[in-house]
């Protein structure tokens, strides 16, 4: 007996499918069907059309992969982009953005500023991001409006911060939105100290307990800067990876962000305790913060994610420009231009990314069963022509105005560079008013 045709809400016929996994695959000429918000199908084009599919969508010269996963990044600072530009990382912290955060974050900058964020990582290809900054209740609120998938770190530290007087009193509002979003399909909760130099022994302590009984993730800053390594050693004895893992901090569910400096001890510890570490090259690069050697971590089987930090320290949301400097960087860390392949490229900004985030079976990758969550890169361009290796193409010739579509759980999310439920005209006259208040252009 001939089998039944599979039933599709939608149907995607692109020129090519790259799937991440099995790595190095590329499709030609292949359909994807969704059903329920989810990857039912995956087969030749011939096949394809046998499906009962209510839409069907023809894509040529599009190449369709995993969304992005932006595994780190401070979403509302999308408000205070270039307003402190070309400063070393304690200067800029501690002389602008500490004290332009005291004065203007509230609930209404969160909102605003995150609304921003999403909208311009959407348009770029972007299907989850994780999210470290102030009122993540207000951010959490966004993310489940606008259909995006997203991590939210709860940031804490020993000294008050907008939304939160104390430490405690953050990490009791994080086990409260924990408990209120626990089976959210798209938004995680997670724990997020800000750094080894912010927050003590005590806190880390009771995160890590909390954080265990909860089986939650830790998100947090460490070793982004030489001087911060160097301060711990003479201050404490020891370097704030090792005090991490004296504490109990590290494993599977930790992950690290920056990680510039690391050393054989560094570098033996994060692969004994199988930590994830987020790379955020143009933000280092910006800083002057260092070099992770991304390649040696690759080859010593650390998991490394990708992420573009905030926009106050980039100055943009765009992960695919990220992915390529990711790659032009860790060849010449690695001094051999095979570190960082283009392939691998693309599975650090999708699969490692989930992976970091601890939803590698929810998406990162296209398979059966997985959420549809799905980029669609137009590749019919001058500046894409010819096309040998369509990978190639996208991580070293491709900008984020290739984005044509992007689908999260199914739901189309961006229609042809158009953003089907936010209003980018809005959300840029919002921004500009933020800027004119900020910069003292109008009464605040």
């Amino acid at each position: 007996m001939p089998k039944p045709a599979v039933a599709l809400d939608l149907l995607l016929l692109p020129t090519w499918l790259v799937p991440v996994e099995p790595a190095g695959v590329v499709l030609k000429e292949h359909g994807l069907g969704i059903r329920d918000g989810r990857i039912v199908f995956i087969g030749p084009r011939a096949e394809a059309l046998k499906c009962n599919a209510t839409e069907v969508r023809e894509l040529p010269d599009v190449l369709l992969s995993p969304g992005l996963v932006n595994a780190h990044g401070h979403a509302a600072m999308t408000l205070f982009r270039g307003l402190a530009d070309d400063l070393p990382l304690m200067t800029w912290l501690e002389n602008h953005i500490w004290p332009a955060e005291a004065k203007w974050v509230d609930e209404e900058f969160v909102r605003d500023g995150t609304d921003l964020a999403i909208a311009e990582q959407l348009k770029g290809g972007i299907t989850c991001f994780s999210d470290m900054y102030f009122f993540p209740k207000v951010a959490s609120e966004r993310v489940h409006n606008s259909g995006i998938r997203a991590q939210i770190a709860i940031p804490i530290l020993d000294f008050p911060i907008p939304g939160a007087a104390t430490a405690d009193d953050a990490i009791r509002q994080g086990v409260e939105l924990f408990g209120d979003l626990k089976h959210h399909e798209r938004i995680k909760i997670t724990f997020g100290p800000h750094a080894p130099y912010t927050v003590g022994d005590e806190n880390l302590e009771k995160i890590r307990v909390i954080a265990e009984e909860l089986d939650a993730a830790i998100h947090m800053h460490v070793h982004e800067t030489a001087f911060e390594v160097q301060q711990a050693v003479e201050q404490r004895g020891e370097r704030p990876l090792a005090r991490l893992g004296r504490l109990g901090l590290l494993g599977p569910r930790f992950q690290a962000v920056h990680m510039t400096q690391i050393s054989d001890e560094d570098l033996a510890l994060l692969v004994e305790s199988n930590t994830n570490v987020i790379h955020c090259p143009e933000s280092n690069l910006k800083l002057a913060s260092g070099f992770c050697p991304v390649e040696r971590l690759w080859q010593a089987g650390v998991n490394v994610a990708i992420g573009t930090d905030g926009a106050a320290s980039n100055n943009d949301l765009d992960l695919l420009g990220e992915t390529r400097t990711a790659a032009m960087l860790a060849k010449a860390v690695a001094g051999s231009a095979t570190a960082l392949d283009a392939h691998r490229a693309l599975r650090m900004a999708t699969l490692n990314g989930a992976r970091a985030l601890g939803i590698e079976t929810e998406t990162g990758s296209l398979e059966i069963g997985k959420a549809a969550d799905i980029v669609a890169f137009d590749l019919s361009g001058l500046a894409q022509q010819p096309i040998y290796d369509p990978v190639s193409q996208l991580i070293y010739a491709t900008g984020r105005d290739c984005v044509k579509h992007v689908w999260v759980a199914g739901k189309q999310l961006l229609d042809d560079k158009r953003l089907t439920r936010l209003d980018e005209a809005q959300l840029c006259a919002t921004a500009k008013a933020w800027g004119q208040r900020i910069s003292g252009h109008t009464e605040s």
